[in-house]
């Protein structure tokens, strides 16, 4: 009988002897690394994730169909999942027997499970597929299950859970396109067809990446090979026969050129790819004209318009899928993506009313923005409509100058019937956007303490190095009022402040949490100083001297614009 020692370390030499290893739990995302964030959270990114992928199922087309699915085994595994882990990945192997990380997957799943027949069987059939047992080589060409393997592990790292840092995002999108890159170095006899659809998914992953990097200020030099090959794998995808894929491919080249003039000067794939004298704007018409009679690229093209800013592009669009496909229940995307327009366009003017920069808000977008969930609502409801249709009832209960006066306390109870509603799906609890708004409309209702725990539970559940600081900037205004109120004690109030400030140091970066402290001493300045007196005459000057040196200025302006939480997750 084989020694096991020796048996361990010739797998180990033939391992390391492998250009490429199946599987996608052992790929270096951080999905499989062990979780700095607690359990909850990262249980609840994951179903988040889980829940968007399964819309991208509804578009993928059929290669592609595979790579979705092991990501949504993959995400099943790490929720505890196991029996839906194996089906979504049997369901794989079913439909592709040769499909090397189907087999992978499956021996993790079983290993995990304690079935070790079934997990030495699926590491059998992945030997024969992959040529490393002479008995059991299979048919086919195990060059062409190499490169589709990659593929699918280099469409993984779009999805990845748990990435801290921009910089963490980069470095994984970065090894996605190097998978890709080994893939096609294995596909010589992949059908052009799959591989544009490689092309695609390429493109995606380096315009996030350039993203990414624009939003690092990285030199141009860093940049400008990435945007050239991108350009490059745009022009190959515009040959595609699927009109999904040309018509988002027009329109990421449109992104890509007005991204151009971010440069010092027009990028050299500009001219190599013959896009010299074209204009963004009809490359997003060309999307929009492939598009016009399939309410799904519609939906999706909307949706990159809003992003994108171009909100009357986006309603176009929209109204675009709804001349096709009216009903709600078959079509709700439209319905919601239009919703989020008049929400985002209600937003911007409510900021510009509270820097002094602007009339009243239009309330007219909030009319129209009901009129749109509503719709949805009666027919297929869900978390994030629930989410969308509170934030609309909030604002049309609210006054549209400072959020600090009741105009329609019907509309506020609106507002708190849905956010209950929403609170009582699978994900609801962990979601800070439900608990902001939630303590926001109990702030305008009188009810302080109420609001104060909610924005509690916000700072709670924020992530480490978020950005959105409004929920503690919330909860700072709710312990003054409280105060001022003679709610909470000068004790109470210091030990509170004290607890909640350094929380807030260790989960958001330094400079949003100086312009949030900045907002409230403008807005509350007399009890922010008798905040101070008070925590002096309970000899506490550390926390007075740690208060006001996280507001002290730092050369950045006072008036710069919050970073509203976006609701419409």
């Amino acid at each position: 009988m084989a020694d096991p020692e020796a048996v361990a370390e010739d797998l180990d030499a033939l391992i390391d002897d492998l250009d490429y290893l199946p599987g996608h739990f052992h790929l270096e995302m951080q999905l499989n690394f062990e979780p700095s964030a607690p359990a909850s959270l990262r249980a609840r990114d994951l179903k988040l994730q889980r829940d968007g992928l399964r819309q991208e199922l509804e578009l993928a087309a059929g290669p592609q169909r595979s790579a979705v699915r092991h990501l949504l085994g993959t995400f099943a595994f790490y929720l505890e999942d196991l029996e839906e882990a194996r089906e979504h990945f049997l369901e794989v192997a079913r439909e592709d027997p040769g499909n090397l990380n189907a087999w992978a997957n499956l021996a993790h799943v079983y290993g995990r499970l304690g079935r070790e027949e079934e997990e030495e069987d699926c590491a059998g059939r992945l030997a024969g597929l992959m040529g490393l047992e002479a008995d059991r080589e299979a048919d086919g060409d195990p060059q062409v299950r190499a490169a589709r393997c990659l593929s699918e592990q280099g469409f993984a790292h779009g999805f990845d859970v748990g990435c801290a840092s921009p910089e963490e995002r980069a470095r994984v999108l970065a090894a996605g396109i190097t998978l890709y890159d080994k893939a096609l170095s294995y596909g010589q006899q992949i059908p052009m067809e799959e591989k544009r659809g490689w092309y695609f998914t390429m493109a995606t992953l380096f315009i996030r990446l350039d993203g990414i990097y624009l939003e690092l200020g990285s030199e141009e030099q860093k940049r400008l090979p990435a945007f050239n090959r991108t350009l490059a794998l745009l022009r190959q995808v515009l040959k595609s026969s699927d009109p999904h894929h040309r018509a988002l491919a027009w329109c990421y080249l449109g992104m890509l050129l007005e991204r151009k003039d971010t440069f010092s000067s027009t990028p050299m794939g500009v001219h190599d790819c013959g896009y010299s004298g074209t204009d963004p704007m009809d490359c997003f018409a060309k999307a929009i004209e492939i598009a016009k009679d399939e309410p799904p690229i519609l939906n999706r093209l909307a949706k990159i318009f809003h992003f994108l800013g171009k909100q009357d592009m986006a309603t176009g669009t929209c109204n675009m899928a709804l001349d096709v496909l009216r009903d709600p229940e078959l079509n709700w995307q439209a319905y919601c993506t239009r919703a989020k327009i008049h929400i985002k366009a209600y937003l911007h003017d409510l900021e510009r009313v509270k820097m002094g920069l602007g009339g009243m808000p239009d309330r007219n977008h909030l009319a129209c923005a009901k009129a749109d969930l509503e719709e949805v609502v009666k027919v297929c409801p869900g978390l994030k409509t629930y989410l969308d249709i509170s934030q609309v009832y909030y604002y049309m209960g609210v006054d549209a100058v400072q959020e600090l006066l009741t105009v329609d306390e019907a509309a506020l109870n609106q507002a708190l019937v849905f956010l209950a509603k929403a609170g009582e799906s699978e994900l609801g609890a962990t979601l800070p956007e439900l608990q902001l708004l939630r303590g926001k409309c109990l702030r305008i209702k009188g009810e302080e303490a109420n609001a104060a725990a909610c924005f509690k539970r916000v700072v709670e559940l924020d992530d480490p190095g978020s950005s959105h600081t409004e929920g503690f900037g919330c909860l700072l205004e709710a312990l003054l009022a409280q105060w001022s109120q003679a709610q909470l004690s000068d004790g109470e109030l210091g030990r509170e402040v004290d607890v909640w400030l350094r929380c807030a140091q260790d989960k958001y970066p330094a400079a949003r949490l100086r312009q949030e402290l900045q907002r409230v001493w403008r807005g509350h300045t007399g009890e922010v100083l008798g905040l101070a007196r008070a925590l002096v005459a309970q000899g506490r000057p550390a926390l007075v001297r740690l208060l006001f040196e996280t507001m002290e200025q730092d050369g950045e302006s006072t008036r710069a614009p919050r970073g509203r939480r976006a609701f419409s997750f």
